[in-house]
This record gives C-alpha cells, structure tokens and sequence, in this order.
C-alpha cells in the first residue's frame, strides 16, 4: 500500500487539502464562520439544489431508458450483439466535452434539430439530462445486464408453474436479486452526474451550473478561494457518502447470489414481444447513441464550401484562428503523448494498489484498513478535478515538489482518474489466482519475483491490456483537472475543444466539431480493442 498511499496523499490530499487551507486560513487562524456564510447564500443554494436536483432527475432518466436494454442485453441473442455492446459503451468513456459538442450539434442553435423542426433545447435542462443519459446508458446496461444474464430464469418459471403472472413472478423473484445491482448503477450514476462538469460547462450556459461549474467560476473567474474551498468540502463529503453507500450494495450482492454462465440464459427472440422489445431498445439505442455521434461527425464535415475536410486541414495551422500559438493540430500529439505516461503510471501505482486489495483472512483491523484504502482509491472520481487542477498550481509549486512548468504535471493528474480503473479491472482477477500456485513455485526455489512473473502475469495479462485502455481513454478526455495545468503552447484535445467553442464563428465552431470527431474515433477505436481481449464476459465494468 505504500506507494499507492504516497501517491494519493502528495497528488490528490495535499493539493485539495492546500486549496481549502488557502481558502478558510489566512494569518494563521481559520474563520470557519465563511463555511455558515457561502450555505446561506441563496445563490449557492441555487446550485446546491439544482446540482442534487439534475443529478436525481437524471438517474432516474437512465434507468427508465437503460433497463430494457440491460434486459435485451442479458436475455437475447441476436447478430452483432458484441459490436452493439461495444458501441453503447463508447458515450461513457467519451470525453464529457466532445458529449456536449455533439449535442450542441444537434440541439443548439444552427443544429440539426434547430435546422429540420425549429427547435432549440440547448437553452432548456433537457439537453443537459439527454447528455448525461447518452453518457451513463452503459453504466446500466453492463452493470445490472451483466448480473441479470447470470441470474437462473428457471427460477421465475418455477414462480410462474405456481400461478404467478409475469409481473409478479419478475417482481418477488429477480426484482429482489437484481436491486442491489440497480442500487449501484443507481449511486455510480447519481455520482458522475453530481460532479458533472464539461457537459454543464458546454450545454448549461450561465443559466445551469453544478456544484463543479461552481467551484471552477469561484476559482477561474472570481478568485474567491474561500466560496470555492467550501463548495470542495460540501462536495467531498457528499461523494464520501455516495462511494460508501456504493461499497455496502456491491458487497450485498456480492454475497447473496449464486449464478450460472451467462451463455445458458441468453437465446434468440421467440415471441412477437420479444422481437418488439429487441426492435424498441435497437431504436432507442440508435436514436440516442448513434443520431449524436452521427450529427458530430456530419457537423466536422460541414464547411462554408459544402462538405470536406477543410475543417480538418484547418487545425494544421495556427495562422489565422487566434485561439492557440501552435497549431490545433498538435495537441493531438499531446494529448496522446500525456495519455500515454499517464497509462504507465496508473497501471503503476493500480497495480500495485489492486495487488494490496487481495489481502485476505489477516483479522478485523487489518480488513477494515483495506476497506478504507478501497475507498481512497475511488474519491478521485467524485471529488472536484476543477479543485485537484488548481490545487495543483497553488500547491506543487515549490521545491521538491514544484512541477508547475514541467509537463509531468498533466500525466500526473490525468493518472488520478485513470487508476481507478484500473484497480477494479485487475482486482477480480487478482483475487481469483490461487495462492497455492505462488506457493508451489516458492517451494521450488522460485523468488517472489520470479512467482510473480511466472505464476500471476501470463494470468492477469489480458486484465492489464483492459486496464491498460480504459485508463488510456478516461486519460485522453480527461478536462477539469487539466484545463488549468495545461501550457498554452502545449494543449490536450478536450482543452484545445473547449477553447474553440468558447469562441464565435463559424470556423472556430467547425474545428470543435473536427477534434471532436477525432476524439470521438480515438476513444472507439480504443474500445473496440478492450472489446475483443477484455476478460470479464459477464458485461460488468
């Protein structure tokens, strides 16, 4: 635990503990009074209740939408299913900016929907709560699909032989067994939407703002440390929560379930129903996965002498834009540069921390102290990446520590998001090696070393590939964080995205569209190969 613990503490602890300490201590005294002050004003109730409010609302939006899918998903086989599954999964691990550039460009003003019905929803809430289902579909549908394909259905038969209607029979028999792992798509959704920051930052305007938006303004904008140091607090305590209370029901299903191979529950549509149902979620999935990409992709083509690459060829030079002193274009290499080292380090230190996690047996205390390392290892999710980027500038800025003019800093804190992932990508494959293999190999002379190479690493490579991806994409987009450590001469994509829409014109709106785009292929790409070597087939992230 050593390293990840150090890791933790200098890069995300220190720099969030700075930005609080600079807000609420001054002369060497604290004035928590300040903390009384921001939660009375009505403005940040504003956003406190419509940060709770967006989040709520759009969770339930998911599972309303999500849940048929997950049950297409987990019950039915039909051609291209593993491709589908894939597709649906490329809006989560999309960059939040490059999600609000394609539903700008099919909800905003001169969008398609603008263009073909007259209609605008980027001023109302309803674009920021489509954006948030595009994103987290696939949360639901791997989350509670995976499970719900392992469930025994001759249970719910066995139910029904007694003279239990359909409903009923669902409702007493995989109801009960499927609502913890609702409850946890339910909190994992809740969680990234309460934090939402470059879907707000790109859709909301200055009419929405979450609590994330929030703290950047106070920051960016004002430079009011003290409103922003509050803001942290209440959101961190407000992640502590939900991570815990993700913990416990990820622990309840865990140990109440008994299942069987996903490949025995699964089986083609029979019925006229089943074929309707299969066609609905085929639908929603097109309209609300594909139609949004599709209209990004289209609006990157789009150019003032009709359709082309000029947008493209247009981020091969700075001339003329005024946005970057380097071509747009190189930040493609920097973000896949950055991407890169920030993967190494993540794999790193997740290695290492999901190495520490299968430590079993060794009594209360030592359980309990794994328990909270687990969860440490999941704040960076939930907890303000706004307020870990400018804690970065203000807290790792002196010697040993001052990397604020190295480009280690970005790697660094894109690292934070990505290890995460990898820890719970390694860790079920970790836990699942048998101890009496290392053993084995330690009774015939083999170093820990060399037990670890030999017995351990041909077993998890293939979860390290995975981890590998997943960290590589969550690196690429990542946005709150880096929008400020960023050089200006040195941009990442989602940056260099932002930029462009924070500027009038229709060129400028059409290179946005174009690093979208390539954003977009980038993360699919990346996808499409977890899809083909990742090893967990139950469809659970």
């Amino acid at each position: 635990m050593v390293v990840p613990v150090v890791f933790f503490g200098v890069l995300f602890a220190y720099p969030v503990a700075a930005i609080v300490g600079r807000g609420l201590r001054t002369s060497g005294q604290w004035h928590l009074g300040r903390v009384r002050q921001v939660l009375t004003d009505p403005d940040v109730l504003d956003v406190l209740w419509f940060t709770v409010w967006q989040a709520a609302a759009s969770t339930v939006c998911t599972l309303a939408i999500a849940l048929p899918g997950a049950y297409v998903f987990a019950r039915f086989d039909f051609p291209g299913k593993q491709m589908l599954r894939a597709v649906v999964t490329v809006p989560f691990v999309l960059p939040t900016v490059v999600v609000g550039s394609a539903f700008l460009a099919l909800l905003g003003r001169g969008g398609a929907l603008d263009e073909w019905f007259g209609v605008r929803l980027d001023t109302s809430v309803w674009a920021i709560l489509l954006a948030h289902v595009f994103i987290n579909y696939a949360v639901v549908v791997r989350t509670v699909g995976g499970l719900w394909s392992q469930l025994d259905p001759r249970q719910e038969e066995a139910a029904r032989v007694l003279g239990a209607g359909r409903l009923a029979a669902w409702a007493r028999v995989t109801l009960p067994a499927l609502a913890p792992s609702i409850a946890a798509a339910a909190l994992i959704v809740f969680l990234f939407t309460f934090t939402s920051f470059g879907v707000i930052q790109v859709l909301g305007g200055p009419r929405f703002a979450t609590l994330e938006v929030e703290v950047y303004r106070q920051t960016a904008a004002l430079l009011d440390l003290p409103t922003a140091a509050v803001l942290t607090l209440v959101q961190f305590a407000a992640v502590s929560v939900l991570l815990a209370a993700h913990a416990r029901t990820v622990r309840k299903r865990r140990a109440s379930l008994s299942m069987v191979p996903a490949a025995q529950t699964a089986q083609r549509p029979r019925s006229g129903g089943q074929w309707a149902l299969l066609v609905a979620v085929l639908g929603v999935v097109a309209l609300l996965v594909l139609v949004p990409l599709g209209i990004l992709v289209e609006r990157s083509l789009d150019g003032p002498h009709g359709y082309g690459l000029q947008h493209f060829r247009a981020l091969g030079s700075a001339a003329g834009s005024g946005t970057f002193t380097v071509a747009p274009a190189a930040a493609i290499g920097n973000s896949l540069a950055y991407a890169a080292v920030a993967t190494l380090i993540a794999l790193s230190v997740g290695g290492l921390a999901a190495a520490a996690l299968t430590v079993r047996g060794a009594g209360r205390v030592t359980e309990r102290l794994v328990r909270g390392f687990d969860s440490m290892l999941m704040l960076p999710l939930g907890t303000s990446a706004v307020t870990v980027g400018f804690g970065f500038l203000i807290a790792l800025d002196e010697p040993p520590l001052d990397l604020r003019a190295t480009w280690i800093i970005v790697p660094l804190a894109q690292s934070l998001v990505g290890i995460p992932f990898v820890v719970r990508t390694m860790l079920p494959v970790l836990r699942a090696v048998d101890v009496r293999l290392r053993e084995a190999a330690a009774v015939l002379g083999a170093s820990p070393f060399r037990a670890w190479r030999e017995v351990d690493l041909p077993l998890v490579r293939r979860a390290v590939l995975v981890a590998a991806g997943f960290a590589f994409a969550v690196s690429l987009g990542e946005f709150g964080a880096t929008v400020f450590i960023a050089r200006p001469d040195a941009p990442t994509l989602p940056v260099a995205v932002a930029r462009f829409l924070g500027r009038a014109g229709e060129v400028n709106y059409g290179q946005a569209m174009a690093m979208s785009t390539i954003l977009m292929l980038v993360c699919m790409c990346t996808l499409l190969v977890l899809e083909r070597i990742r090893t967990d087939r139950s469809g659970e992230f």
